[in-house]
């Protein structure tokens, strides 16, 4: 397996500059930085080729994921809004490419956060997504590029939100390149028990997340590492594992994620490396093949 960070674990906000996250993340013994899609966007050729030869430089692989604005849902029962969120999400797949970035996950089925002020209509914006993603799967694929749907807890999102929900999709979808990502923060509210969950996706499992319950580092809060490490060796899984712990407040992203109180305590840079490098060597132990 190889372990990785998400950068919003340092960051407030979802566009910085990913740079100098590289080396850090290379001196806490990661293997993987992952990056927020919407923050490449913006990126010229020149700087997303810096970003990708960095990278390379440090022996660093970067992952992107993302949570789609609502205006460019692809699973919108608006054709116009469904039509300029597939062309968006081919803009996002060929900045990511010139980053040398391979997979992208999260929301990308659909929009993150929903919005439930209106009625769901889930048959068929699972249908209008199902019919998005195999559009994007293959644009993606000349790319060499995975796209990863993530299981989200009930509150955050609706389309999919258990690994048996997942597989299905990906099933429908029918993309060698579609695969499932599971996120332990999420699992935690909707699984029965996250290490079987993990079991049922199988060969499914593109991509893993990991956190506490209440989004800390792992090892800091109550969920079954030591059972959770064990799915992962029964279904021979060697793929990315990606921490996504969000303890700070402040800026889109405590607003995004909703981080009111500081779950740091009021921790240094310093004091948040160690404990970061602290959580690996914990997970390490957990999730040893």
């Amino acid at each position: 397996m190889k372990y990785g960070i998400y950068f919003a674990y340092w960051e407030n906000e979802w566009e910085t500059d990913f740079e100098p996250y590289i080396e850090k993340v290379k001196q806490l013994g990661f293997d993987i930085l992952e990056v927020a899609a919407l923050g490449l966007i913006h990126l010229s050729d020149d700087q997303l080729t810096r970003l990708k030869d960095i990278a390379k430089a440090a022996n660093i692989r970067l992952t992107a994921g993302i949570g789609i604005p609502k205006d460019f849902d692809v699973s919108s029962e608006d054709p116009l809004i469904r039509k300029n969120g597939i062309s968006f999400m081919k803009q996002v797949l060929d900045q990511c490419h010139k980053a040398g970035i391979d997979r992208i996950g999260g929301t990308i089925y659909s929009y993150w956060p929903a919005d439930y002020s209106k009625p769901i209509n889930k048959s068929e914006v699972r249908k209008n997504s199902i019919e998005s993603l195999r559009e994007l799967a293959e644009y993606a694929a000349p790319l060499n590029i995975t796209l990863l749907a993530e299981t989200l807890n009930r509150f955050e999102q609706f389309l999919l939100n258990d690994t048996l929900e997942a597989i299905d999709y990906v099933k429908e979808v029918g993309k060698p390149n579609v695969k499932v990502m599971l996120d332990t923060f999420h699992m935690n509210i909707e699984e029965d028990s996250i290490p079987d969950a993990i079991r049922l996706a199988g060969n499914y499992l593109g991509h893993l997340h990991i956190g506490e319950g209440n989004r800390k580092v792992p090892g800091k809060g109550s969920l079954d590492w030591t059972g959770i490490g064990q799915a992962l060796r029964d279904i021979n899984y060697s793929d990315y594992v990606v921490m996504e712990p969000f303890v700070k407040m402040g800026g889109q992203v405590g607003q995004d994620i909703k981080v009111w109180r500081d779950l740091s305590s009021n921790a240094s840079e310093e004091k948040l490396d160690q404990e970061l490098a602290e959580s690996l060597k914990f997970v390490k132990g957990h999730f040893k093949e």
